[in-house]
């Protein structure tokens, strides 16, 4: 195999690849890359066999050829290379690539492409095709809230599509978050329901395009984003009823100022224990008080005007909870409401925003 390639392309593709590519793993193979040269295009192929990622640029290749190579220490030495140059790559006949640029030549130690597992093909027959950069604000919106626990229907988020609409719900047991956008040139007939593990909804953050199609078959997710495809194996699990855990007709309703309140909460949960974060909220006649308190250290209180229907309430959250939905939306106002004290609060933005966002959370004795 031999071809020259442009630093700056090569490096693009090898940043992706970064965030597949196994850098702790039993099988050394893992942690390479597979790269095939052919027809003037060199593709690139990284897997940890829960997910991967195929791209590919157009290069000069003078002899075709394919071999596997540390992910990490090919995008280390592209990285350093002179910028707008040129790199030449050259297999030996030993598994050994030679990467020239300029005066600068590196031999690295190779494996054999048979030895690479093989990463599922994607057809895209079912023409869904999205708009990323708003899945992508969607992404954001639930991705907080995914779980990293034994229980695996947590560790990603539920992805549904139906009626013109696609939907993205995340859970950890303690809070839930649930977006959705309605896609009226989606044509899709039916209803899909998949849960997309955390690691790829990360990567997909990462991809840059208008659109991003997507297609599935029994055991894998595939997401097409130009000449990028993300493989996602399938999470074969059944996510919790979210519908069941969203509260309604809740008689104690704020209006907040999303501002006011983040910045007071920041400053209570200074002194909160480091462990629970607990502060406490005092509601009452149009005023919201915050509360924390930490017996190695001391307590901290402050207060914001609020806009408050319903009963007075004492009630204690954590309050990195509070803040990840708050720094998150960008409507200056904000709808939180409540029940009693020992039942799930409701937050979503007072302003629409083009998506559809609401959080629950669940209190915590104070």
């Amino acid at each position: 195999m031999r071809f020259k390639a442009s630093r700056e392309k090569m490096l693009e593709e090898l940043q992706l690849l970064q965030g597949v590519v196994e850098k702790r793993t039993t099988m050394p193979i893992l942690a390479n890359i597979l790269i095939e040269a052919r027809r003037n295009v060199v593709e690139m192929t990284g897997t940890d066999l829960e997910v991967g990622f195929r791209t590919k640029i157009e290069a000069e290749v003078e002899d075709e050829g394919a071999l596997t190579i540390s992910g990490k220490r090919i995008f280390d030495i592209v990285k350093l290379l002179p910028e707008e140059q040129t790199i030449s790559f050259v297999e030996k006949n030993d598994l050994v690539m030679v990467i020239k640029c300029g005066k600068s030549q590196f031999k690295v130690l190779c494996m054999s492409k048979e030895d690479y597992p093989s990463v599922p093909e994607a057809r895209f027959e079912k023409n869904i095709t999205l708009p990323l950069e708003k899945f992508k604000e969607m992404i954001d919106r639930v991705f907080y809230a995914i779980a990293q626990e034994q229980r695996y229907y947590l560790n990603g988020a539920l992805f549904i599509i139906r009626d013109k609409k696609i939907e993205l719900v995340s859970t950890d047991g303690h809070r839930l978050a649930y977006t959705s956008e309605v896609i009226p040139e989606l044509n899709y007939e039916g209803e899909i329901r998949v849960i997309i593990a955390k690691k790829t909804l990360a990567e997909l953050r990462k991809l840059t395009d208008t659109h991003l199609d997507f297609d599935l078959d029994e055991n894998n997710l595939f997401f097409r984003s130009g000449h990028r495809i993300l493989i996602s194996r399938l999470i074969e699990t059944k996510f919790p009823n979210f519908e069941a855990v969203i509260p309604k007709n809740n008689p104690i309703i704020l209006h907040l100022d999303r501002e006011a309140f983040i910045n007071a909460i920041r400053r209570v949960a200074l002194l909160s224990t480091e462990k629970s974060r607990a502060i406490k909220l005092e509601i009452e006649k149009n005023s919201l008080r915050l509360f924390s308190s930490n017996p190695e250290i001391g307590e901290a209180s402050d207060e914001i005007e609020v806009d408050h229907q319903g009963a007075d309430i004492n009630i204690g959250f954590n309050s990195q909870y509070l803040l990840d939905f708050l720094v998150s939306v960008e409507s200056p106002k904000v709808r939180f409401e409540l029940k009693d004290e020992n039942s799930a609060a409701l937050m979503t933005p007072e302003e629409v925003e083009g998506l559809h966002y609401l959080y629950v959370v669940m209190p915590m004795k104070f």
